[in-house]
């Protein structure tokens, strides 16, 4: 199995972006019947007084941005899925810099291929990211950052599955990721996993259980390559129509910690409760090689208020991959809070950003800038994301945390987990709407974080202060003005830094 695994991850490398988009268009072909496709343009005019990011000797500079892209979503037949593009070129008045070009890139969904047998899950994303978590942390991707980075990362994961006779469900999977970064040599990672897992079907009624085998592998090109197997049964029972409980064991083979495969046992416990339709709780804790892992996660909800907890700790071989699944934390709890308004997902779809449209609300707000790493880590992580939806005023809050640590020590590879410990980040992002008329509102943004090291040598803090009038101009266009304040603190790389906007987007 491990041969026929790397030859498939060297096949897939070679033609992975190829073949993904291929795959991609003829998704939506498909389902061109029940795909919305709205094309659009957006100028940016951007005046800020220190576009190199410097403490001393700044510079002003106006930038323009011409941006077209496309949005792409479906959510009925073959294709339930989601794609937004956007090509991002960047002028410079005061020849502060070349013509720059940047993509930007969120898509993801499911391609059912064969009737109830046959699937493809698919994802990307394409942004910028800090290269370091350590270096000059700035807002947006105009000013000139030499510690950013363009990012991109595909995912593909065909499936089969379907029923074992009236006993028993079963699926095969194979997934393979691929993490690069544009601007720096050797970054690339390729993760592959094939998972056979055969479940117990609705026969059983309250009791359930599963047997799992999966094997994964982590190439990085500027370290080592680690692999897993795992095997792992699992019970669970029905203890009330809302309550569910559920023990596992198993064995696992691994060598993130040693150059030779070690193996260990493995056992969890987990829990799922939905006390209402508006209330859902699950966690889980297991015991792996390296440590111990969980899962938890609370969703609530009320007529105005909408709520979602997590607090995750896992081992990691990017830290942050979010984009290959979701449009992001705020979308996704607006689209969660109008089911009951709107039971269909597509018409859901367009009402959630018809309203942010509306409201000035990012959908994409970024609570952490990811870093790049260069070997397996184990990441603590816990997300805060609530809503509240008033008449004319909508609240919205993001707060993350995360600590993570190199779990493979024998890599070779640099990265910030070489030289430190640990990479401890604290953020969050909060912004106030209200609504001026029905086609104006005035927003305020507000966002922190703090970056550290442990030892308190390189800590750093980047806030940012954003006041922004926006609107609608006839049927399909937008505007939007906007006033910046950004200060990052750090022992080596200060700055402050106060920005004009101004941005027209006009759809077709």
């Amino acid at each position: 199995m491990g041969a026929a695994m790397g030859a498939a991850m060297g096949l897939c490398s070679r033609h992975f972006s190829r073949v993904g988009g291929l795959l991609i268009l003829g998704s939506a072909a498909v389902s061109a019947q029940v795909m919305t496709v709205v094309p659009r343009v957006s100028v940016s005019e951007i005046f800020t007084d220190n576009v190199r990011l410097t403490s001393t000797g700044k510079q002003a500079e106006q930038v323009t941005e011409i941006s077209p892209g496309v949005t792409m979503s479906s959510s009925a037949g073959r294709l339930q899925g989601y794609f937004d593009y956007s090509l991002i070129e960047s002028g410079y008045a005061q020849n502060s810099s070349p013509r720059r070009t940047q993509h930007a890139l969120t898509t993801f969904g499911t391609l059912e291929a064969v009737d109830n047998w046959a699937y493809l899950d698919f994802g990307g994303s394409i942004s910028q990211q800090a290269t370091s978590a350590f270096g000059t942390q700035s807002i947006g991707n105009t000013a000139l950052n030499a510690n950013k980075s363009e990012v991109s990362s595909y995912r593909l994961s065909p499936y089969l599955r379907g029923p074992l006779g009236n006993l028993a469900n079963y699926e095969a999977r194979y997934s393979q990721t691929l993490t690069q970064s544009a601007s720096i040599a050797d970054s690339r990672v390729t993760a592959a996993e094939a998972l056979l897992r055969v479940s117990a079907s609705t026969a059983f009624r309250q009791l359930g259980w599963s047997a799992s085998v999966n094997q994964s592998r982590v190439d990085y090109s500027a370290g080592r390559t680690t692999d897993s197997d795992r095997l792992n049964l699992g019970l669970s029972y029905l203890l009330t129509p809302q309550l569910s409980v559920s023990v596992n064991g198993g064995r696992e083979a691994t060598n993130y910690t040693g150059f030779d495969t070690q193996s260990a046992t493995t056992h969890g416990v987990g829990m799922n409760w939905s006390p209402s339709d508006t209330t859902r709780i699950s966690a889980s804790k297991d015991s792996r090689p390296f440590g111990d892992t969980h899962s938890v996660r609370l969703e609530h909800r009320t007529a105005r208020t909408a709520w979602t907890f997590t607090d995750t700790r896992d081992v990691s071989s990017t830290p942050s991959q979010s984009g290959l699944t979701s449009i992001g934390p705020i979308y996704d709890i607006l689209y969660s809070q109008f089911a009951t308004v709107v039971p269909d997902p597509l018409a859901r779809a367009q009402l959630v950003n018809a309203y942010m449209q509306a409201n000035g609300i990012r959908p994409d707000q970024v609570v952490l800038s990811s870093f790049l790493t260069s070997a397996m880590a184990v990441q603590r992580r816990q997300d805060l994301v609530f809503a509240v939806l008033g008449v004319r005023d909508t609240i919205t809050f993001i707060a993350t945390r995360t600590d993570s640590h190199r779990l493979d020590t024998l890599s070779i590879a640099q990265d910030d987990l070489t030289s430190s410990s640990s990479v401890r980040q604290r953020g969050f992002t909060a912004s106030y709407s209200h609504r001026l008329t029905p086609d104006y509102s005035l927003g305020i943004f507000a966002s922190q974080q703090n970056t550290s090291d442990g030892t308190g040598l390189q800590d750093s803090k980047l806030r940012s202060v954003n006041v922004n009038l926006s609107g609608r101009v006839g049927q399909k266009s937008s505007v939007a003005l906007g006033l910046r304040h950004t200060r990052f603190s750090s022992p080596l790389t200060p700055y402050d830094e106060t920005a004009v906007t101004f941005n027209l987007n006009t759809q077709f």
